[in-house]
């Protein structure tokens, strides 16, 4: 366990340094294309987790950070993601596709008593990689064009640290520690026909920042082994900051993406404490003891305002609605694997946060995974591999924008073993 913990965070950081993240057009907005916060097992449920208190030994909720009653065994996660994203837009029929591939997530937890839980894990936030190209005729006669280019590029990564405390029972509170750190950069170029130089509009961001989420999760026992739960998460408390450097400046290219006789034009720096938005969820959940769990959760974000290209970008308030859970024919059967495989399944609804032409950004999809036990696995020591399969569809072709359509991949490997227990013997 020990060695494979070594291999995998060296894999790890290899890829954290050289891994490209895709997304959406839509990330060209403010700190681009943000990710949901969730684990493959989480986002196969359609993204349920505020009430999602796994029955068996071998997980942690970083999302709610409270619900990791049961985790007695050291687990190490490792999850990576494959985006296939298809694009249409009727403004001059455009069909294009992209697909990317990048580790998605690497977290260690384990308890530090019966009651005290803590997890520490790795996450991209959000990310952006566009480069759009618009040219128009001002003046046909002399076939004199204007041309944009619109390029971004950089990802925001996040660092957490979770405390899970099981008051009694029934009730348990837990907080997460959230540091975001990063690089953004954001440029619209101009030119016309004959002209010598470019004019640019440039913003750079640079991101340091903390914030904390708190939660607080009720497990309540019924008769014949079932169980009702519900959950709550807040985040708060921005702290740090992002410092964006506006410039505005006149230039020309040599080889590459080198510039040459830049004139700055303007110049200015800002600190912003607001991009990182107030979060809120509400969850609640029924199930079978071993068997099966049903969820349903309502998750908020508060509209901020953001600059961006020198102009104040104003994002509207975010609702996610999902519903998901999972099912388990029958775990103490050896003779047959598939009964010993989780079921999962979801889907989710999002009101956007952005709004564009007078349209909204949506987003929704169905979700499904299985967790596959290793064949020797044994559920007191669940080891495991976890897929998740994601088909849904963002945006809108109203008023000549993009509507986003994308099957996601997600695959991770759960390894879980008791690392610290006390020997009883010298």
């Amino acid at each position: 366990m020990k060695r494979i913990f070594v291999l995998s965070s060296l894999v790890a950081g290899y890829f954290l340094n050289a891994q490209s993240i895709g997304n959406s057009p839509y990330g060209a907005y403010g700190i681009g294309d943000v990710k949901f916060d969730n684990t493959v097992d989480i986002s196969s449920m359609g993204g349920i987790s505020t009430a999602y208190i796994w029955d068996f030994n071998n997980n942690f909720n970083f999302r709610n950070p409270a619900a990791n009653t049961n985790l007695e065994l050291t687990t190490l996660k490792v999850e990576g993601t494959n985006e296939n994203n298809y694009y249409k837009s009727d403004f001059n029929n455009v069909n294009t596709t992209k697909h990317s591939t990048y580790l998605s997530n690497i977290a260690i937890a384990f308890p530090i008593s019966r009651k005290i839980k803590f997890g520490m894990g790795f996450q991209p936030y959000s990310s952006k990689t566009y480069n759009i190209l618009t040219t128009s005729d001002l003046n046909q006669t002399d076939n004199i064009l204007e041309a944009h280019r619109f390029h971004g590029e950089g990802t925001l990564n996040t660092v957490q640290a979770a405390f899970s405390y099981q008051i009694n029972p029934e009730f348990a509170v837990g907080l997460r520690s959230n540091f975001y750190f990063g690089k953004l950069y954001d440029i619209e170029e101009v030119t016309f026909t004959g002209a010598e130089l470019i004019s640019g509009y440039s913003n750079s961001y640079k991101i340091e920042s903390f914030n904390f989420t708190l939660g607080t999760t009720y497990q309540k026992k019924l008769a014949n082994d079932r169980r009702f739960t519900a959950g709550a998460t807040y985040t708060f408390g921005n702290t740090g900051s992002m410092k964006n450097v506006y410039t505005n400046s006149t230039y020309y290219y040599l080889l590459g993406e080198n510039k040459a006789y830049e004139t700055i034009i303007e110049e200015k720096t800002t600190y912003d404490k607001k991009f990182l938005p107030q979060e809120a969820s509400l969850g609640l959940g029924y199930g079978h003891d071993t068997k099966w769990f049903l969820g349903a959760q309502l998750d908020y974000k508060k509209g901020e305002n953001f600059n961006f290209l020198g102009q104040t970008l104003n994002y509207q308030d975010s609702y996610r609605y999902s519903v998901g859970g999972w099912y388990l024919p029958n775990y103490n059967n050896f003779r047959s694997y598939f009964s010993r495989v989780i079921y999962r399944y979801g889907a989710y609804y999002e009101k956007g946060n952005l709004q564009i032409n007078g349209s909204s950004i949506n987003k929704m999809a169905l979700t499904a995974g299985v967790t596959l036990p290793f064949e020797k696995s044994q559920i007191n020591r669940m080891n495991s591999i976890d897929i998740g399969l994601e088909l849904g569809k963002r945006g809108t072709l109203d008023n000549n924008l993009i509507r986003q359509n994308f099957i996601n991949l997600r695959v991770g490997i759960n390894f879980a073993d008791k690392w610290f227990g006390k020997k009883l013997y010298n």
